[in-house]
Protein backbone atom coordinates (compact mmCIF):
# COMPACT_ATOMS: atom_id res chain seq x y z
CA UNK A 1 0.00 0.00 0.00
CA UNK A 2 1.07 3.58 -1.00
CA UNK A 3 1.78 6.08 1.54
CA UNK A 4 -0.99 8.00 -0.04
CA UNK A 5 -3.81 5.58 0.51
CA UNK A 6 -2.80 4.56 3.59
CA UNK A 7 -2.63 8.53 5.04
CA UNK A 8 -5.83 8.95 2.99
CA UNK A 9 -7.42 5.69 4.97
CA UNK A 10 -6.24 7.19 7.84
CA UNK A 11 -7.77 10.40 7.44
CA UNK A 12 -11.31 8.84 6.64
CA UNK A 13 -10.99 6.65 9.36
CA UNK A 14 -10.53 9.67 11.68
CA UNK A 15 -13.43 11.43 10.67
CA UNK A 16 -15.54 8.37 11.02
CA UNK A 17 -14.61 8.03 14.35
CA UNK A 18 -15.41 11.58 15.09
CA UNK A 19 -18.57 11.32 13.99
CA UNK A 20 -19.23 7.88 15.71
CA UNK A 21 -18.02 9.54 19.41
CA UNK A 22 -20.18 12.42 18.51
CA UNK A 23 -23.17 10.46 17.54
CA UNK A 24 -22.61 8.62 20.98
CA UNK A 25 -21.85 11.20 23.25
CA UNK A 26 -24.32 13.65 21.75
CA UNK A 27 -26.73 11.48 23.69
CA UNK A 28 -25.22 11.94 27.25
CA UNK A 29 -26.18 14.22 29.33
CA UNK A 30 -24.34 17.50 30.31
CA UNK A 31 -23.88 16.03 33.83
CA UNK A 32 -22.41 13.37 32.67
CA UNK A 33 -19.80 14.70 30.09
CA UNK A 34 -18.71 17.55 32.95
CA UNK A 35 -18.56 14.79 35.41
CA UNK A 36 -14.85 15.38 37.01
CA UNK A 37 -13.18 12.06 37.19
CA UNK A 38 -9.46 11.25 37.40
CA UNK A 39 -8.02 11.35 34.23
CA UNK A 40 -5.57 13.85 31.70
CA UNK A 41 -8.62 16.10 31.74
CA UNK A 42 -11.31 16.34 34.21
CA UNK A 43 -13.99 15.79 32.55
CA UNK A 44 -15.17 14.19 29.04
CA UNK A 45 -16.00 17.30 27.57
CA UNK A 46 -12.86 18.59 28.18
CA UNK A 47 -11.02 15.68 26.80
CA UNK A 48 -12.87 16.30 24.03
CA UNK A 49 -11.99 19.87 23.52
CA UNK A 50 -8.49 18.99 23.82
CA UNK A 51 -8.43 16.56 21.68
CA UNK A 52 -10.07 19.20 19.01
CA UNK A 53 -7.89 21.78 19.89
CA UNK A 54 -4.59 19.74 19.31
CA UNK A 55 -5.82 18.66 16.53
CA UNK A 56 -6.67 22.26 15.10
CA UNK A 57 -3.48 22.58 15.94
CA UNK A 58 -1.57 19.63 14.00
CA UNK A 59 -3.77 20.89 11.00
CA UNK A 60 -2.49 24.35 11.32
CA UNK A 61 1.01 22.62 10.79
CA UNK A 62 0.52 20.25 7.78
CA UNK A 63 -1.53 22.86 5.81
CA UNK A 64 0.92 25.65 6.60
CA UNK A 65 -1.73 28.02 7.63
CA UNK A 66 -0.55 29.48 10.56
CA UNK A 67 -3.28 31.00 11.73
CA UNK A 68 -3.64 28.70 14.76
CA UNK A 69 -4.56 31.21 17.72
CA UNK A 70 -4.62 28.81 21.32
CA UNK A 71 -6.87 30.27 23.33
CA UNK A 72 -6.47 28.95 26.80
CA UNK A 73 -9.82 30.15 28.73
CA UNK A 74 -12.39 27.28 26.37
CA UNK A 75 -14.58 27.35 29.81
CA UNK A 76 -17.38 29.01 27.72
CA UNK A 77 -17.52 26.54 24.98
CA UNK A 78 -21.26 24.23 24.94
CA UNK A 79 -21.40 20.88 24.14
CA UNK A 80 -22.48 21.93 20.86
CA UNK A 81 -19.96 24.08 19.91
CA UNK A 82 -17.31 21.27 20.79
CA UNK A 83 -18.69 18.72 18.66
CA UNK A 84 -19.11 21.16 15.73
CA UNK A 85 -16.01 22.46 15.97
CA UNK A 86 -13.96 19.04 16.10
CA UNK A 87 -16.67 17.28 13.24
CA UNK A 88 -15.62 20.34 11.51
CA UNK A 89 -11.71 19.73 12.02
CA UNK A 90 -11.96 16.31 11.31
CA UNK A 91 -13.77 16.71 7.80
CA UNK A 92 -11.25 19.15 7.03
CA UNK A 93 -8.56 17.12 8.01
CA UNK A 94 -9.66 14.32 5.58
CA UNK A 95 -10.16 16.48 2.93
CA UNK A 96 -7.12 18.44 3.10
CA UNK A 97 -5.27 14.90 2.97
CA UNK A 98 -7.39 13.83 0.25
CA UNK A 99 -6.35 16.60 -2.12
CA UNK A 100 -2.52 15.91 -1.13
CA UNK A 101 -0.14 13.83 -3.38
CA UNK A 102 2.41 11.58 -2.67
CA UNK A 103 4.82 14.20 -3.10
CA UNK A 104 3.02 16.42 -0.74
CA UNK A 105 2.63 13.76 1.63
CA UNK A 106 6.38 13.31 2.19
CA UNK A 107 7.44 17.14 2.41
CA UNK A 108 9.20 17.77 5.70
CA UNK A 109 7.12 20.81 7.54
CA UNK A 110 9.70 22.22 10.23
CA UNK A 111 8.28 23.07 13.85
CA UNK A 112 10.52 26.17 15.60
CA UNK A 113 8.47 26.38 18.93
CA UNK A 114 9.37 27.26 22.36
CA UNK A 115 8.82 23.77 23.71
CA UNK A 116 9.89 21.78 20.98
CA UNK A 117 11.99 21.70 17.48
CA UNK A 118 11.29 19.50 14.99
CA UNK A 119 11.31 18.75 10.88
CA UNK A 120 8.84 15.68 9.86
CA UNK A 121 7.37 14.89 6.76
CA UNK A 122 3.66 15.64 6.97
CA UNK A 123 2.61 12.03 7.07
CA UNK A 124 4.42 11.61 10.44
CA UNK A 125 2.51 14.92 12.00
CA UNK A 126 -0.67 13.44 10.17
CA UNK A 127 -0.12 10.05 11.85
CA UNK A 128 0.51 11.81 15.19
CA UNK A 129 -2.97 13.41 14.56
CA UNK A 130 -4.57 10.15 14.53
CA UNK A 131 -2.55 8.62 17.45
CA UNK A 132 -2.94 11.66 19.83
CA UNK A 133 -6.69 10.83 19.47
CA UNK A 134 -7.18 7.39 19.27
CA UNK A 135 -5.50 7.63 22.82
CA UNK A 136 -7.70 10.80 24.44
CA UNK A 137 -11.05 8.51 22.99
CA UNK A 138 -10.10 5.68 24.83
CA UNK A 139 -9.69 7.31 28.11
CA UNK A 140 -12.90 9.01 27.05
CA UNK A 141 -14.19 5.05 27.11
CA UNK A 142 -12.61 4.65 30.53
CA UNK A 143 -13.74 7.93 32.22
CA UNK A 144 -17.40 6.90 31.06
CA UNK A 145 -16.84 3.49 32.29
CA UNK A 146 -16.11 4.87 35.65
CA UNK A 147 -19.64 7.12 35.34
CA UNK A 148 -21.71 3.78 34.16
CA UNK A 149 -21.66 5.07 30.71
CA UNK A 150 -21.14 1.35 29.26
CA UNK A 151 -22.52 1.82 25.50
CA UNK A 152 -19.19 3.07 23.56
CA UNK A 153 -19.55 1.97 19.56
CA UNK A 154 -17.28 -0.13 18.22
CA UNK A 155 -14.40 2.23 16.79
CA UNK A 156 -11.55 -0.32 15.87
CA UNK A 157 -10.03 0.46 12.62
CA UNK A 158 -11.14 -3.18 11.07
CA UNK A 159 -14.37 -2.64 12.17
CA UNK A 160 -14.14 0.61 10.11
CA UNK A 161 -12.65 -1.21 6.64
CA UNK A 162 -15.51 -3.83 7.36
CA UNK A 163 -18.24 -1.25 7.56
CA UNK A 164 -17.44 1.16 4.75
CA UNK A 165 -16.78 -1.62 2.67
CA UNK A 166 -19.95 -2.71 3.22
CA UNK A 167 -21.77 0.38 2.30
CA UNK A 168 -20.25 0.67 -1.24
Amino acid sequence: MSILKLMNNTAAYNNWVTQQYIDWLSQKTEEALNTPVASSFQTILLTLDHIWTTQEYWVDIITESNAFEFNPDRSGFSKEAIFKGYAASSEHLANYVAGLSEAELSKAVKIEQEYFQCNYEKYEYIQHIINHGLYHRGQIVTMGRALGVTDAPMTDYNFYKVMTEAQQ
